[in-house]
């Protein structure tokens, strides 16, 4: 199953988050199982229509997702999806 991690900001909002395996196919997927183990957590990374928030990047075992609308970015067995929000501030 693919490893997924996430940037420590979310932590912030979610502390319970940690390093998981999780079944899925596509990104898509992937964030709807993380979603289960941690309700709410797809506020946090995809906008009101389902897509990728601006200042949210999925990296998949190192490269960026291609997909940012609908997610659809293969994800195999072995693959680590990283979860990482952008800060910013002054």
């Amino acid at each position: 199953m693919p490893t997924v991690r996430f940037t420590t900001a979310l932590r912030r909002f979610f502390p319970s988050l940690k390093e998981q395996e999780v079944a899925g196919g596509t990104v898509a997927e992937v964030l709807e199982e993380v979603e289960s183990l941690y309700p709410g957590i797809k506020d946090y990374v995809l906008d009101e229509q389902g897509r990728l928030r601006q200042h949210v990047n999925i990296f998949l075992s190192g490269e960026l997702i291609e997909d940012k609308e609908t997610l659809q970015d293969r994800v195999r067995d072995k693959d680590e999806v990283y979860v990482f929000q952008a800060l910013s501030g002054g």
